[in-house]
């Protein structure tokens, strides 16, 4: 069997084709393809309210590369979301119904909690005993999500994202309610560590020094993003070799990560490299279980 998962952020745009390993009874999902292009829907919607007409053009175009990719792969099913800025935009229903029309690609529009339980079913295998905080930072908003021995306790998303902060479009009290429901929620009688997804905390994570295969330490991740602020946009891009739509926003975005952490007072961070089209890649794959039980 083969899948693909397509994920509109605030940022880019991604979708990953995996085919189905079945070994002895142990599933595994080996990627074929993935192609990721900065939209930046996030630009649009955080300053103007909505998707630009140019924006829906190039997003059309896109999903129609999308659709080729996936007849060229002749995947047996497909799942597309989108997050933070599409459901905010005042256009964002009509342009998701135009981009139906012209590809034939469904796009489902997607709340943080729905958003936040596709990744968090992926992320879940990753944890161990004890207590959890699980961060995923996106372009237009941050889901927090609290564990204790593997079971999910609360959770909920913030208004505050890397694009946002890079617009200083986000609320003035974004970041006071973040801390006072991580004040509000975390046992702090009991150690915690933290969990990141999101693509700035896997690139902060590739470059920082490890603890393990994967997990380093905050300190480790505070020194990167500082090493990183230190450069100008250009230099971020040229020296260190960063996608220009990931040298703007992985200053702000490791803030959330680091402030985050140190409210919590975790000092180690385990970075699994899933999200959101991870889990929405697990959801098919049950789905067509079900289905061939049925």
């Amino acid at each position: 069997m083969k899948f693909a998962a397509i994920d509109i952020g605030s940022n880019g745009a991604r979708m990953q084709i995996s085919s189905v390993l079945n070994d002895e009874g142990i599933v595994r999902f080996k990627k074929v393809e993935y192609v990721r292009f900065p939209l930046r829907l996030g630009h649009d919607v955080f300053t103007q309210g909505k998707i630009s007409a140019v924006s829906e053009d190039r997003m059309i175009k896109l999903m129609l590369a999308y659709q080729l990719l996936m007849e060229l792969h002749e995947v047996d099913d497909y799942m597309a979301c989108s997050t933070s800025a599409m459901r905010e935009s005042e256009n964002g229903h009509l342009v998701r119904d135009n981009i139906e029309q012209r590809t034939g690609i469904h796009i489902q529009i997607i709340d943080g909690q729905r958003e936040a339980d596709l990744v968090n079913n992926v992320v879940v295998k990753s944890l161990g005993e004890g207590q959890y905080i699980h961060i995923d930072v996106g372009g237009g908003s941050t889901e927090l999500n609290l564990y204790k021995d593997r079971s999910k306790i609360i959770a909920k998303s913030f208004k505050l994202g890397s694009v946002r902060l890079l617009e200083g479009k986000e609320s003035k009290n974004s970041w006071i309610k973040i801390k006072e429901w991580i004040n509000d929620h975390v046992d702090y009688t009991q150690p915690i560590q933290a969990v990141g997804t999101g693509g700035n905390i896997n690139k902060l994570f590739d470059l920082s020094s490890k603890l393990t295969e994967s997990s380093t330490s905050l300190d480790e991740i505070q020194r990167m993003r500082d090493y990183i602020a230190q450069f100008s946009l250009q230099d971020r891009i040229n020296k260190l070799q960063l996608n220009p739509d990931r040298a703007d926003v992985i200053v702000p975005a490791g803030d959330i990560y680091t402030s985050a952490m140190r409210w919590a007072g975790a000092e180690v961070i385990h970075v699994p490299d899933v999200g959101l089209k991870d889990g929405m890649l697990q959801l098919l794959y049950d789905r067509a279980c079900r289905k061939k039980k049925a």
